[in-house]
């Protein structure tokens, strides 16, 4: 590729935190560039936003379905590339299907749907036309991340057996969604965020990466969800015993009424011979804990090329000692998604490490955990099969 690729992003305008995220991090490489936006369902504020982001006039539309069609209308050298959907979970279907109809791949927010059938129908369209869907599992970018996914996958720990992962934040302690929290507003509504709110939010992170670390699928559960707040009209906590088709036991506990946390992201994975323990808030570490020998500390840096693997090298952009967080973590997601587009267009293979981004294939899994979650929970049956 001898130029940027091009982006049209759908929601995301001014005052929107996601969208901003998803543009910084589209950027941190050079590789992507915003050239049309359908960023509000409000006129005014779409037009705006447009401006803020220097866009002309003629690549800033007032819907998703406007921006698709008249960006597919153009000469292929001036086009979009493919579109980002940073909408809320109702609004993510039929952008992502409008967009790959008309020949653009996607980028898209989680969970992918409101519903896991039509995830199933975002599948089966992706995998008909042959493009690219990109979910933005974040914690799947640290480099650490990917160090212990790689661990675990050379065999080192031997057979996993036990998953501890926990999401705790505290940010919805209170009825926030009565108190003028747009974000808490449609988060905790179920026309908009759809049957699940603390595990379809933050619940589907966490259970991607415990699959996404340990290569294993989640295939049995049982759940409990809770209503902390009273008014709240979708559960704001829940715990969830796994198991997983090897045979490990996993627990997994989300919670959003957790008062004074922040976004207490952990994750401990055990074999025969030893295991890991990861925190996004010192997400430049990773304890390597033995049964037989001390406890080892691994730290992120590029110049580690002797201590890390390739995958968690690649995803780091400076020497051990200076960190990188989030937007980084982001980025990369972005980066291997920008690296694999790039090698489809040129008709090149793009490298392992490339391929390394959740896809639409984690995004019907999510969607899974959630429908089997709520079913779990509302059952008097103690283990639910897992239905894909």
């Amino acid at each position: 590729m001898n130029r940027k690729l091009r982006m049209g992003m759908i929601g995301g305008g001014k005052d929107a935190f996601i969208g901003a995220i998803h543009r910084f991090a589209a950027n941190m490489d050079g590789l992507i560039e915003v050239s049309a936006g359908a960023l509000s369902t409000n006129p005014e504020n779409a037009i705006a936003s447009g401006k803020m982001l220097f866009l002309p006039a003629d690549r800033t539309y007032l819907n998703y379905e406007e921006m698709i069609t008249k960006e597919a209308a153009l000469p292929a050298n001036e086009r979009i590339d493919f579109v980002t959907i940073v909408t809320p979970n109702f609004a993510h279907f039929a952008p992502a299907m409008m967009a790959l109809d008309h020949g653009f791949h996607v980028v898209i927010e989680k969970p992918m749907t409101f519903t896991l059938d039509e995830a199933k129908q975002l599948q089966k369209k992706v995998e008909e036309t042959g493009l690219l869907l990109c979910l933005t599992h974040t914690y799947a970018g640290y480099p650490l991340v990917k160090q212990a996914r790689a661990m675990v996958s050379d065999g080192v720990f031997g057979k996993i057996r036990k998953v501890w992962v926990e999401y705790p934040q505290g940010w919805l302690s209170n009825l926030s969604e009565k108190e003028g929290n747009a974000q808490a507003a449609w988060r905790t509504d179920p026309t908009k965020s759809g049957k699940c709110g603390c595990m379809g939010d933050i619940g589907t992170h966490a259970a991607h990466l415990a699959e996404y670390i340990t290569g294993l699928e989640i295939t049995h559960l049982c759940a409990d969800l809770n209503i902390m707040v009273p008014g709240r009209l979708l559960d704001d906590d829940g715990g969830v015993l796994l198991k997983f088709n090897n045979g490990a036991a996993g627990v997994l506990m989300a919670s959003q009424v957790a008062a004074g946390e922040e976004n207490a992201l952990k994750i401990r994975v055990y074999g025969e011979k030893g295991g890991i323990e990861w925190a996004q808030h010192e997400p430049n570490t990773l304890l390597v804990k033995w049964l037989d020998a001390p406890t080892q500390i691994l730290r992120a840096g590029g110049n580690y090329g002797d201590r890390l693997s390739s995958y968690a090298i690649k995803n780091s952009r400076t020497p051990g000692g200076h960190p990188e967080g989030y937007i980084e973590a982001f980025a990369n997601i972005y980066h291997n998604f920008a690296q694999t587009l790039s090698a489809k267009i040129d008709g090149t293979t793009p490298t392992p490490e490339a391929l390394d981004f959740p896809n639409v294939a984690d995004g019907v899994r999510g969607m899974a955990f959630i429908d089997n979650v709520v079913a779990s929970a509302q059952s008097d049956i103690k283990w639910t099969a897992y239905q894909l």
